[in-house]
């Protein structure tokens, strides 16, 4: 397998090769967010297992139920409440900071690579809500779940990656959570305008103070978690009784913070909150939230129901067909429209892959679940078995067609990472450097000159060896 091949700036090329720098963000974004959808695929059959079992199922309804905290505040919330709106808030901080960084330090500050992954995340997110809402009208079912087979779930795509021990090269895992990213953003715009129904303007506009005053404290430097971690809470708490999902509340403060690097600077504050408060959101939040929500009922009726509901069924084939179609064909009217030519190395069938792993819809789609059938509790857990269903079926799919091209993924992986000349820089970055060549020949020639000692010393003792063979080829076997 060839080396990949260098990206050509002059001529827009899709999935091209990664800056060095953006290289080693993806990268360490992923090993993150693919320890967190372990968790998260632990936590959801954790769930299913606890709701499923008939000695213990009674148990699970009794704890989610629970509520705590206090009351006065308008926060006397049961604990499946508490994970969607306070555990998820912290989530969407992280996703407020990675579109942040996007923004203005990664692919999306570009308008021509940012076109890609905007275009295909948007075709994305259009289709699978088409097809739920086409569904729906066929079928006489109600269409406020059409945003529920919008969302994908990175963290989960990357665990499923994980546990079939697949790698994809950085152009494509930089475009799935790139995908994700956009997707993130479209997402929270559609719970901020679709799901907020009453509005409390004097909380709301209690929670805009707070945000103007958080945006104030950074513009000036403040410093300590013990000034803007209160601020936060009471920012969230104005946020949830304004009638606004409180998650906005996350997002607005992560799309404050400054992502950009200043001289001296190893990390942006950004960069740094982002490190410390992703394990928190990956290790905790939402493994929390997808324990306390996950829990539905799996039986054979419950199954049949999903394929045969219109509600449901649009969720499965919004999530497996829909989000494969809309990624796809954005993917190809990016190219088709802009003349931009697909990396060499890759093909349009690892598009494809991609396509349809992006089906798994778990974290925002059970999110938009509650929030769209909030008064019907049955038909709530039915679109999140649908959700559970189609991300599966999605998931299957896109392993087959990615362990058939796993080969081809592997040495571009090995040819991206090798560094023979162990300067900490991947060789394929160094392609034009003369340095980086003339420590490769002088690598060359000390391993050159190694092997003729060799070859010397084995010259030299090759007569006792032939002698010594003539003695011992007179002895029996």
């Amino acid at each position: 397998m060839a080396a990949p091949s260098p990206t050509d700036h002059k001529s827009p090329k899709l999935l091209g090769r990664l800056s060095l720098p953006e290289l080693r963000f993806v990268g360490d974004a992923l090993r993150a967010e693919t320890v967190g959808g372990v968790l998260l695929l632990v936590a959801a059959i954790a769930a299913l297992l606890w709701a499923n079992i008939p000695a213990i199922s009674e148990s699970y309804d009794t704890v989610r139920s629970f509520h705590i905290g206090p009351a006065a505040l308008g926060l006397d919330l049961s604990l499946q409440h508490w994970a969607a709106d306070g555990l998820l808030a912290i989530f969407f901080f992280v996703a407020g900071i990675e579109l942040k960084r996007e923004l203005v330090a990664g692919d999306l500050r570009d308008a021509r690579a940012a076109a890609l992954p905007v275009i295909a995340a948007v075709c994305g997110m259009a289709v699978p809500a088409l097809v739920d809402v086409f569904v729906n009208i066929l079928g006489n079912g109600s269409t406020d779940g059409w945003a529920v087979p919008t969302a994908t779930d990175i963290a989960f795509a990357l665990a499923v990656l994980a546990v079939i021990g697949t790698s994809l090269p950085s152009a494509l895992r930089a475009f799935l959570l790139t995908l994700a990213v956009v997707d993130d953003l479209f997402a929270i715009l559609i719970i901020a305008v679709f799901f907020t129904s009453e509005i409390d303007f004097l909380a709301l506009g209690g929670a805009f103070v707070g945000l103007v005053l958080f945006w104030f404290l950074l513009r000036m430097e403040v410093r300590g978690w013990y000034v803007y971690v209160p601020l936060a809470l009471v920012i969230w708490g104005l946020m949830y009784n304004s009638g606004v999902h409180a998650t906005i509340a996350g997002v607005a403060m992560g799309l404050m913070l400054r992502c950009t690097r200043r001289d001296g600077e190893q990390h942006s504050p950004g960069e740094h909150i982002e490190h410390l408060v992703r394990p928190v959101s990956a290790g905790l939040a939402v493994p929390l939230f997808a324990l306390f929500s996950a829990g539905v009922s799996l039986s054979d009726e419950a199954i049949a129901q999903v394929f045969t509901r219109p509600e449901t069924l649009g969720v499965v084939l919004g999530l497996v067909i829909g989000k494969t179609v809309g990624i796809f064909g954005g993917t190809w009217l990016a190219a088709r429209f802009t003349k931009a030519e697909l990396n060499e190395d890759l093909a349009w069938p690892d598009v494809l892959a991609v396509a349809c792993l992006a089906g798994i819809g778990f974290t925002v789609s059970l999110l938009i679940g509650e929030l769209a059938f909030a008064g019907d509790a049955v038909l709530t857990d039915e679109v999140k078995a649908a959700v559970l269903i189609g991300s599966l079926i999605a998931a299957v799919v896109a392993c087959i067609m990615l362990k058939l091209r796993n080969r081809t993924y592997r040495a571009l992986t090995e040819a991206e990472e090798r560094d023979d000349d162990h300067d900490g820089i991947p060789d394929i970055y160094e392609e034009h450097n003369p340095a980086y060549h003339l420590r490769m020949a002088e690598i060359y020639e000390d391993r050159a000159a190694e092997h003729r000692r060799k070859a010397e010393n084995e010259a030299a003792t090759a007569p006792q060896t032939a002698a010594g063979s003539t003695t011992d080829g007179d002895r029996p076997a």
